[in-house]
Formats: structure tokens, sequence, C-alpha cells
């Protein structure tokens, strides 16, 4: 049985899904890796895997150029003959089943993780699009041999108010997955001095809270707290949110964080710090803040879909409410003058993580999804003859 893995970057294939790419080659199947291309590429090929890139822009609204893309993915499906194409991305999700129903590939998966850039912004040009992709996700998702995968609850709701999926046709699976145990093992590094590393790892868009993470340092700063601040990521040019590389530089001259880059070893940057926060606007389910939680670390982040799936308010973490960076700053303070009652958020979280979104709980419950739609297509042909 063949399968055919599509994402936005090679990156995402990388650090989010070989997990499942090699779990899917040991259980038997022939795994095509597809995104546009990048430097990730070869690294999954270094693993064995089968990658290929895309003439693929993320940012792209020139028709001819879409309906190009179009056209290369539903020759390159009806060349390779899978048995099911997975999407992941709202852009992935659409283009890759539009091309697997032209192509007449039996069974198409699709993950999203949140409702991106046209649902969460207020900006004229998503407002523009939304109706448009709302008619394209119809089109894309519908169909007996379709399955949506959706990371929280939230998202299952906002699907099916929509109308934009059969409800009976929605998997809830939270997550992508994390090797807990290579988490859990870590060996913390960070000082007990009374001066607490913070760390925000993400994507440097500003609806990741980027804004509110640097005005809450600054307020605490000025309060006279003693602390470190870490911000963790590379801004997105393919997405317009994201924040300016020279405002980045401005918070660092003037001395109120050390920004990191782009860190491949999360597992030792994690060991470092003591507290991670995420003041997301929305997410699918964040996956910086369950390696925070398999590591044990206190965690805050905001009280929206994704993040509260992750962090139940003062159990497993703190819940702040978006786009407040002076409860964000409470928050921070109150961990810092609290260090046993940090511990026991940090503790609870990493059971929480081992038991609920370790990375083989999530490929065997998508592992699943494959096999209901491989025996789907093995009733109707029987039921033919």
């Amino acid at each position: 049985m063949k399968a055919v893995l599509f994402a936005n970057t090679d990156w995402y294939l990388y650090n989010f899904r070989r997990a499942l790419a090699t779990s899917l080659q040991r259980a038997g199947y022939d795994v095509l890796l597809i995104s546009p291309p990048g430097p990730y590429g070869n690294r999954l090929r270094g693993l064995g895997l089968r990658w290929e890139s895309l003439p693929m822009q993320r940012r792209s609204l020139n028709p001819l150029r879409e309906l190009a893309l179009l056209w290369h993915l539903t020759r390159l499906l009806r060349r390779e003959r899978p048995a099911l194409v997975h999407g992941f991305t709202i852009k992935c999700a659409v283009y890759g089943s539009l091309a697997a129903r032209l192509a007449g590939i039996p069974a198409r998966v699709n993950a999203v993780a949140g409702m991106g850039y046209v649902f969460t912004s207020s900006h004229v040009k998503a407002r523009l699009l939304r109706p448009v992709v709302r008619g394209l996700l119809r089109l894309a998702l519908g169909g007996r041999d379709a399955r949506l995968i959706l990371q929280n609850a939230d998202d299952v709701e906002l699907f099916r108010r929509a109308g934009l999926v059969d409800p009976a046709h929605i998997r809830l699976i939270r997550g992508s997955g994390v090797d807990c145990a290579q988490f859990a093992g870590i060996s913390r590094q960070a000082p007990d001095d009374g001066c607490p590393r913070i760390l925000l790892a993400s994507r440097l868009l500003w609806d990741k809270g980027v804004g509110e993470y640097v005005a809450a340092i600054r307020q605490l700063r000025s309060q006279g707290r003693m602390l470190q601040a870490l911000l963790a990521g590379t801004p997105d040019p393919g997405n317009p949110a994201a924040v300016p590389e020279p405002t980045i530089r401005e918070w660092v001259d003037e001395g109120l964080l050390t920004w990191l880059g782009h860190v491949d070893d999360m597992a030792g940057l994690l060991g470092s710090v003591d507290i991670v926060v995420l003041p997301s606007y929305r997410e699918g389910l964040p996956r910086t803040l369950v390696e925070a939680a398999a590591c044990g670390l206190p965690l805050i982040t905001t009280d929206v879909p994704g993040c509260r799936e992750v962090v139940s308010d003062g159990v497993d973490g703190l819940l702040v409410p978006m786009g407040n960076s002076d409860a964000l700053a409470l928050a921070i303070a109150r961990l810092q003058d609290h260090p046993a009652f940090a511990r026991q958020l940090g503790e609870a979280a990493r059971r929480k993580a081992r038991m609920q979104f370790d990375e083989r709980i999530v490929i065997q419950r998508t592992m699943a999804v494959y096999a209901e739609l491989r025996d789907l297509r093995a009733a109707s042909a029987e039921s033919s003859v």
C-alpha cells in the first residue's frame, strides 16, 4: 500500500511527521513525502525516505501559478497511484484533495492544525479570501472516502458549525505527537539562582503573542525583577503576520531579551530554562508546549483553542487571556515567586504529556484512520462483485 504525505514545508515533514513516515514504512507502506524545496529534503532522504519537491509558493495568489501547481500534483499522483493522500495544513489539504480527486485516488486524509491566517486574521485580505477558502474546503474535504483530522475539540465544533465537512468524517487526534521519553530524559541545566530563564519558542508571528511576551518582560523588568527572557525561532516571510527582523533586533538592542534564532536541539534548550510561555491567539495543538510539558516544565499559555487542550489552569500550567500582557506578566511573576507551585505544575504537565500526547498514541490513531479507509474500500469492492 502506498501513501503520499504532503506538507507546505520540508521542515514540517522532518520535524513533525518523520516518525509517522518511518512507522508507516515499518508497517509495509511505500511512503512518498512531498513539499516545496528546502534543506530538510535531503535529511528525509538520509533517513531512507522518498521525498520530492514541488513548485509551490505558500503566499502565491497567482491563478496561473496555482493551476500549474494543481496540474503538477495531479500528474504526480497519477504516476504514483497511491492508495491514499494525506495533506497537512489548509492549502495542502485543498490542493492535495483536489488533485487526488482528479487523479482518481481512492482515499484522502487531511490534517488541519489550526484554522490558519485566512480564518484567524482580521486583515482585509484574509476576510476577502475567507469565503473562497470555505468553498474550496467544502469541495476538497467532502466525500465518503475522505477523513478530516483535527487537533482540538474547538476546531471540531467550528468545522461542524460551518458545515465544511460531514461530522461523521471528522477524527480528533491531539497533535502530531512528541517522543516524550526523549524529553523526559534530558538533564536540567538551568541554574537555581533566583533569576528564572523564560522561553518563548515559536514561529515569530504576531499572532503567536510575541508582542505580548515582549510587553510582559518589559513590565517585569520595570518592577526590578531579575529574569532572563529568551526568544527562539525565526520570522516566517511566507506569513503576513511575520514579526519583522529589525523589530526583533531592536528588542535585543534594548536588552529586553536574547534572540536565539532557529534551534535544532529543542531538548537541550528546554533543559536550560525554567518556564515556557506561548501567548498564542489560536493553535491546532502546540508542539512546543507538549515538548516542554514532557520535560516537566511549568507552562503559561492563553485560554484559546489548542492551548487549553494542553493546559488546564492551575492544574498543569497557567492560562491567561489572549492579548493581555499584564496577565502574562502576573503569571510569570507568580511562578517566579512560588517555585514549589511551579514544580508541581511541571510534574502534572509531564504526566499529562505522557498519557495524551506521546507520538506512539498519535501514530497509532492516524494509522487507524488509514485502516478505516482501506477497509471501507475493500468492503465497497466486495459489494460490487
